[in-house]
């Protein structure tokens, strides 16, 4: 099968330049300006960009909390993610209490049935003992060579497990991400605003201030520099943090920082509104001075990627702490979102450039997390394709968003710009903005990182 994109703008992180495109049996065959016709099918993509298929480093689809689970599952949020022109995902397969990270390979591939984008996995770290460090070394032959830890939670793992992560990590290859917060300090926070009677969301951005992110963030850091590790920080929502990771690249720290959408085009004013609670997760959203802080560093290359951490709740959900932030479930819909708001209120805004777009929602991520043939379109890459229509303007709504919610983050903003065709493995599976092929994505092996902070 052979088609061939016409008349576009074909963007990669390296620069921009006007030419043509042909996918043939499911990898890019060939680019360059004026490409024979020869038969195949062709998609005239005059006055667009084409992009590499986006990817985000950051889901939680089908999660359980325990008390409820989210209202995404792979097969919902993937459709999702296929129409924001997102054609690859990293979710998070957490082991069961007492379990192996085999099992909870097997058990992702399971949830991960259906899923109509590709999908790889980093795989959580909630303990250290012998037998989890045997088994980082069992995984790269599954095809994960990245970890998450925290550092709140149940999960949360103390400042030595980090450490021996972490070094143990090095021996591998591999790369620990993390959730940077300083647990001990923000639950004393949380019965602070408690006593002082917010409990409702109000509460929940001043039981977490910026210093909590920071001070771990730090100390993150730090551990790191001991480990002879590199290191990847989760979500980065604040200046204060930012800060802390310049530090440490200054002293010579090979360090990776992801932010989110949400911390670039919102703050933490929404927490004031009705429906607040949709607003709670964690970090959460900051102050406007953060906001600009982030779209500075992503200017400057200080940020290397943007994920969403999509982890979605119905209003139904949210309403389980409706007397008590702290039980509210943490997280938003937003898999969808990423790329028109982040052209909108960063490319459009002259805050960022097309290049970095492609740098930051896809090709940095591919070459942190070990994906060579993503994130780039260039002959013989994997035919992940985005055909982006910059004229499209949109407001945002639930209601027209392909996610299993009754709710988003983003109601009302308004976006330019859409995925207006998506190719996945060389297959059209979105044609003028409408899903038309399901089910059709691939587990993509993760292997080693490409590092380009060291």
């Amino acid at each position: 099968m052979r088609t061939i994109i016409q008349n576009g703008v074909v963007v990669n992180a390296s620069g921009t330049q006007k030419a043509d495109v042909l996918i043939e049996n499911g990898v890019i065959a060939g680019i360059g300006p004026g490409l024979p016709v020869r038969g195949e099918d062709s998609v005239d993509a005059a006055g667009c960009y084409v992009f590499p298929g986006f990817i985000d480093p950051h889901t939680h689809f089908d999660l359980d909390l325990g008390v409820t689970s989210t209202a995404d599952n792979f097969v919902t949020a993937s459709r999702a993610a296929l129409l924001g022109g997102t054609t690859t995902i990293l979710d998070f397969a957490e082991p069961a209490r007492g379990g192996t990270m085999r099992q909870a390979v097997e058990a992702w591939n399971r949830k991960a049935q259906g899923c109509s984008c590709n999908y790889g996995y980093h795989m959580e770290i909630a303990g250290w003992n012998d037998a989890v460090s045997r088994e980082m070394g069992d995984m790269r032959a599954l095809g994960i060579t990245s970890y998450k830890m925290y550092m709140v939670y149940d999960m949360r793992v103390d400042d030595g497990e980090i450490y021996l992560a972490m070094k143990r990590a090095r021996e591998c290859g591999a790369l620990i991400a993390m959730h940077c917060e300083n647990y001990h300090v923000l639950m004393a926070k949380v019965a602070e605003q408690k006593a002082l009677g917010n409990l409702g969301p109000a509460g929940h951005p001043l039981s977490r201030p910026a210093e909590v992110e920071a001070e771990a963030v730090s100390r993150f850091l730090r551990i790191a520099q001991m480990a002879g590790a590199p290191a990847y920080v989760v979500h980065l929502s604040a200046q204060e943090g930012l800060l802390e990771a310049r530090r440490a690249r200054e002293r010579g720290q090979e360090v990776y920082l992801e932010t989110c959408p949400q911390y670039l085009v919102l703050d933490d004013a929404c927490y004031l509104d009705p429906d607040g609670a949709k607003f709670v997760m964690s970090p959460p959203l900051r102050k406007p001075a953060d906001r600009a802080a982030l779209w500075e560093g992503l200017s400057r290359d200080e940020i290397d990627t943007v994920g969403t951490d999509h982890c979605s709740f119905t209003m139904a959900q949210k309403a389980l702490g409706r007397d008590d932030f702290s039980k509210i479930p943490n997280g938003g819909a937003g898999v969808q979102n990423r790329a028109s708001l982040y052209y909108t209120y960063g490319v459009l805004q002259n805050k960022v450039t097309l290049p970095q777009m492609a740098a930051q929602l896809c090709t940095n991520a591919a070459r942190v997390f070990g994906m060579p043939n993503k994130g780039v379109l260039r002959e013989g890459a994997d035919a992940d394709v985005v055909v982006w229509d910059p004229a499209y303007e949109e407001t945002i709504s639930y209601k027209t968003l392909a996610h299993n919610c009754d709710n988003s983050p983003y109601e009302g903003l308004g976006a330019r710009g859409r995925a207006r065709d998506v190719f996945l493995n060389g297959e059209r599976v979105v044609e003028e903005g409408r899903l038309v092929k399901t089910g059709l994505g691939k587990f993509v092996p993760c292997g080693t990182m490409e590092h380009f902070r060291g």
